[in-house]
């Protein structure tokens, strides 16, 4: 979805890039201060109540995420390690956003929600398995990409339901939402692993894992 926004994006965060760059900032330094800002800002507010401000707090530091890699191209710095960086702190970020609400619901001064805690922690898990998923099968060769709630997808549903719903008083919205990443969530895995599934059947001398080739045979014997 968002990806039909990323020109508009991208005119937005170009002469932001292009100030810290001047500065001598690097990219792996935005993305870092981002994610410590993400984490930050969900793991305060968030587990006490405080939706909309850790919503608004979270929203300004994910933007580094569209700013470090627009960097990194800018100043041909892209690097594997500069891609494995930010993949790898992208999931401590969302991690931190998913887990404060589980926190939020668990507090019974606040979202007081077995239920919701148990769905939160699950759309948690399969929202890092959506990625592990993705990460395995580029490693083997073969593309799982796609599906119903990628990861930037699912980051916006759940802060602007978050701030909406703390500012109208209508905690149902982001509950609503909770549940559909939960279950699009489970649904993109089975997604992936079907298709990934049907690459490896549709390439069988390519599918074995480590096998070793068979033994050829001996004219002499």
């Amino acid at each position: 979805m968002l990806n039909r926004f990323r020109h508009f994006w991208t005119l937005v965060i170009t002469p932001i890039a292009n100030l810290l760059l001047k500065l001598g900032v690097s990219a792996d330094m935005v993305t870092l201060v981002g994610t410590v800002g993400v984490s930050a800002g969900a793991l305060i507010f968030f587990p006490r109540g405080q939706l909309w401000l850790g919503a608004v707090v979270i929203t300004c530091f994910v933007f580094s995420d569209l700013i470090d890699g627009h960097m990194a191209r800018t100043s041909g710095t892209s690097s594997k390690w500069g891609s494995y960086l930010d993949s790898t702190l992208d999931r401590i970020a969302d991690g931190a956003i998913f887990g404060a609400l589980v926190l939020f619901y668990a507090n019974s001064r606040a979202g007081d929600s077995t239920l919701m805690a148990s769905v939160t922690l699950w759309a948690l898990v399969m929202g890092a398995v959506t990625s592990y998923a993705r990460a395995k099968a580029e490693s083997l060769g073969y593309k799982a990409s796609g599906g119903l709630a990628e990861r930037a997808d699912r980051l916006v549903f759940v802060l602007v339901t978050a701030f909406f719903s703390d500012v109208l008083n209508l905690p149902i919205l982001l509950e609503i939402v909770i549940w559909y990443i939960a279950a699009a969530s489970t649904i993109t895995v089975v997604q992936r692993s079907l298709s990934v599934r049907k690459q490896v059947l549709a390439d069988p001398a390519n599918a074995g894992l480590d096998t070793p080739p068979p033994p050829s045979e001996d004219p002499k014997s």
